[in-house]
Protein backbone atom coordinates (compact mmCIF):
# COMPACT_ATOMS: atom_id res chain seq x y z
CA UNK A 1 0.00 0.00 0.00
CA UNK A 2 1.21 3.47 -0.87
CA UNK A 3 0.11 6.83 0.59
CA UNK A 4 0.21 9.92 -1.64
CA UNK A 5 -0.14 13.28 0.09
CA UNK A 6 -2.19 16.09 -1.49
CA UNK A 7 -2.19 19.88 -1.23
CA UNK A 8 -4.68 19.57 1.68
CA UNK A 9 -2.64 18.36 4.67
CA UNK A 10 -5.06 15.76 6.02
CA UNK A 11 -6.40 14.50 2.68
CA UNK A 12 -4.46 11.78 0.90
CA UNK A 13 -4.68 9.10 -1.76
CA UNK A 14 -4.22 5.42 -1.02
CA UNK A 15 -2.95 3.10 -3.75
CA UNK A 16 -3.34 -0.61 -3.11
CA UNK A 17 -0.68 -3.05 -4.20
CA UNK A 18 -2.06 -5.20 -7.03
CA UNK A 19 -1.09 -8.84 -7.58
CA UNK A 20 -1.54 -10.05 -11.17
CA UNK A 21 -1.47 -13.59 -12.47
CA UNK A 22 -2.96 -15.55 -15.39
CA UNK A 23 -6.37 -15.68 -13.63
CA UNK A 24 -6.67 -11.90 -13.21
CA UNK A 25 -5.63 -9.84 -10.21
CA UNK A 26 -6.11 -9.34 -6.48
CA UNK A 27 -5.73 -6.32 -4.24
CA UNK A 28 -6.65 -5.54 -0.68
CA UNK A 29 -9.15 -2.67 -0.63
CA UNK A 30 -9.16 -2.20 3.13
CA UNK A 31 -7.16 -3.53 6.05
CA UNK A 32 -7.69 -1.79 9.41
CA UNK A 33 -4.12 -2.41 10.66
CA UNK A 34 -2.44 -1.15 7.48
CA UNK A 35 -4.75 1.84 7.16
CA UNK A 36 -4.14 2.83 10.80
CA UNK A 37 -0.39 2.92 10.08
CA UNK A 38 -0.93 5.56 7.36
CA UNK A 39 -3.32 7.70 9.40
CA UNK A 40 -6.81 6.26 8.91
CA UNK A 41 -7.50 4.96 12.39
CA UNK A 42 -11.28 5.24 12.41
CA UNK A 43 -14.07 2.74 12.82
CA UNK A 44 -16.21 2.62 9.70
CA UNK A 45 -19.92 2.20 10.39
CA UNK A 46 -21.54 2.21 6.95
CA UNK A 47 -20.72 1.41 3.32
CA UNK A 48 -22.42 3.46 0.59
CA UNK A 49 -22.78 2.78 -3.12
CA UNK A 50 -23.50 5.27 -5.89
CA UNK A 51 -24.02 4.84 -9.64
CA UNK A 52 -23.91 7.92 -11.87
CA UNK A 53 -24.15 8.85 -15.53
CA UNK A 54 -21.40 10.79 -17.31
CA UNK A 55 -21.37 14.45 -16.29
CA UNK A 56 -23.32 13.93 -13.06
CA UNK A 57 -22.05 16.01 -10.15
CA UNK A 58 -22.93 14.90 -6.62
CA UNK A 59 -21.96 17.24 -3.83
CA UNK A 60 -20.43 19.13 -2.21
CA UNK A 61 -21.79 17.31 0.86
CA UNK A 62 -20.86 17.25 4.54
CA UNK A 63 -22.46 16.51 7.90
CA UNK A 64 -22.28 18.80 10.91
CA UNK A 65 -22.54 17.76 13.64
CA UNK A 66 -21.75 14.06 13.27
CA UNK A 67 -19.09 14.75 10.66
CA UNK A 68 -18.18 11.79 8.50
CA UNK A 69 -14.75 10.69 7.40
CA UNK A 70 -14.99 8.98 4.00
CA UNK A 71 -12.81 6.44 2.22
CA UNK A 72 -13.85 6.54 -1.44
CA UNK A 73 -13.02 4.45 -4.51
CA UNK A 74 -14.43 3.80 -7.96
CA UNK A 75 -15.21 0.19 -8.75
CA UNK A 76 -16.53 0.82 -12.27
CA UNK A 77 -15.76 3.73 -14.57
CA UNK A 78 -14.10 6.88 -13.21
CA UNK A 79 -14.85 10.03 -11.26
CA UNK A 80 -13.22 13.39 -10.77
CA UNK A 81 -13.30 13.41 -6.97
CA UNK A 82 -13.21 16.74 -5.12
CA UNK A 83 -12.48 17.58 -1.49
CA UNK A 84 -12.91 21.11 -0.09
CA UNK A 85 -11.65 22.34 3.27
CA UNK A 86 -14.70 24.02 4.84
CA UNK A 87 -13.38 24.25 8.42
CA UNK A 88 -13.68 27.81 9.74
CA UNK A 89 -10.25 29.05 10.81
CA UNK A 90 -8.30 26.50 8.77
CA UNK A 91 -5.24 27.81 6.90
CA UNK A 92 -6.60 26.05 3.79
CA UNK A 93 -10.25 27.15 4.21
CA UNK A 94 -11.99 27.20 0.81
CA UNK A 95 -9.15 25.36 -0.94
CA UNK A 96 -9.92 22.24 -2.94
CA UNK A 97 -8.17 19.31 -4.58
CA UNK A 98 -9.43 17.08 -7.35
CA UNK A 99 -8.19 13.62 -8.28
CA UNK A 100 -9.30 10.94 -10.69
CA UNK A 101 -10.45 7.74 -9.07
CA UNK A 102 -11.08 4.85 -11.43
CA UNK A 103 -11.62 1.13 -11.41
CA UNK A 104 -8.42 0.92 -13.42
CA UNK A 105 -6.10 2.96 -11.16
CA UNK A 106 -7.61 1.53 -7.90
CA UNK A 107 -6.84 4.78 -6.06
CA UNK A 108 -8.85 5.64 -2.96
CA UNK A 109 -9.10 9.02 -1.32
CA UNK A 110 -9.36 9.71 2.39
CA UNK A 111 -11.72 12.60 3.19
CA UNK A 112 -11.37 13.43 6.90
CA UNK A 113 -14.30 14.65 8.99
CA UNK A 114 -14.82 18.38 8.49
CA UNK A 115 -14.29 18.48 4.73
CA UNK A 116 -16.91 18.73 1.99
CA UNK A 117 -16.90 16.05 -0.70
CA UNK A 118 -18.26 15.76 -4.21
CA UNK A 119 -17.51 14.10 -7.51
CA UNK A 120 -18.29 14.15 -11.21
CA UNK A 121 -18.76 10.91 -13.15
CA UNK A 122 -16.45 10.74 -16.16
CA UNK A 123 -18.21 7.75 -17.78
CA UNK A 124 -21.74 6.38 -17.92
CA UNK A 125 -22.60 3.83 -15.25
CA UNK A 126 -19.76 4.85 -12.97
CA UNK A 127 -19.95 3.13 -9.61
CA UNK A 128 -18.29 4.31 -6.43
CA UNK A 129 -18.27 2.79 -2.97
CA UNK A 130 -17.29 4.59 0.16
CA UNK A 131 -16.92 3.79 3.80
CA UNK A 132 -18.02 6.39 6.37
CA UNK A 133 -17.11 6.92 10.00
CA UNK A 134 -20.54 8.06 11.20
CA UNK A 135 -24.08 7.22 10.19
CA UNK A 136 -25.96 9.42 7.72
CA UNK A 137 -28.35 11.74 9.50
CA UNK A 138 -30.68 13.83 7.35
CA UNK A 139 -30.91 16.66 9.89
CA UNK A 140 -27.09 16.99 9.93
CA UNK A 141 -26.56 16.85 6.17
CA UNK A 142 -25.47 20.07 4.47
CA UNK A 143 -24.37 21.06 0.99
CA UNK A 144 -22.12 23.73 -0.49
CA UNK A 145 -22.91 24.65 -4.10
CA UNK A 146 -20.78 22.63 -6.51
CA UNK A 147 -20.40 25.69 -8.77
CA UNK A 148 -19.40 28.20 -6.05
CA UNK A 149 -17.26 30.75 -7.95
CA UNK A 150 -15.24 31.57 -4.82
CA UNK A 151 -14.10 27.95 -4.59
CA UNK A 152 -13.61 27.73 -8.36
CA UNK A 153 -13.61 23.99 -8.96
CA UNK A 154 -12.54 23.13 -12.51
CA UNK A 155 -15.02 20.35 -13.25
CA UNK A 156 -13.79 18.42 -16.32
CA UNK A 157 -17.18 18.03 -18.04
CA UNK A 158 -19.06 21.27 -18.75
CA UNK A 159 -22.46 19.62 -19.35
CA UNK A 160 -23.41 18.98 -15.70
CA UNK A 161 -26.39 17.08 -14.35
CA UNK A 162 -27.11 17.41 -10.65
CA UNK A 163 -29.93 17.35 -8.15
CA UNK A 164 -32.05 20.42 -7.40
CA UNK A 165 -30.69 20.35 -3.82
CA UNK A 166 -27.07 20.45 -5.03
CA UNK A 167 -27.79 23.09 -7.68
CA UNK A 168 -29.56 25.41 -5.21
CA UNK A 169 -27.21 24.90 -2.27
CA UNK A 170 -25.67 27.94 -0.62
CA UNK A 171 -22.17 29.05 -1.50
CA UNK A 172 -19.43 28.54 1.08
CA UNK A 173 -19.72 32.16 2.23
CA UNK A 174 -23.50 31.69 2.71
CA UNK A 175 -23.19 28.31 4.44
CA UNK A 176 -24.13 27.75 8.03
CA UNK A 177 -23.18 24.81 10.22
CA UNK A 178 -19.55 24.85 9.05
CA UNK A 179 -17.16 22.85 11.22
CA UNK A 180 -14.43 24.66 13.15
CA UNK A 181 -10.74 23.93 12.53
CA UNK A 182 -9.25 22.08 15.50
CA UNK A 183 -5.67 21.89 14.21
CA UNK A 184 -4.04 19.19 12.11
CA UNK A 185 -4.26 15.82 13.80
Amino acid sequence: MKKINTALDEVFIVVAQKFDDDRGYFFEGYNAKRFAKIGIDFAFVQDNFSRSKRGTVRGLHFQEPHAQGKLIRAIRGAVFDVVVDIRKGSPSFGKWIGVELSAENRHQIWVPPGFAHGFQALHDDTDIVYKVTDFWQSDCEHTVRWSDPDIGIAWPIADVTCSKKDNEAPTLSQSTHLPVFQGVS
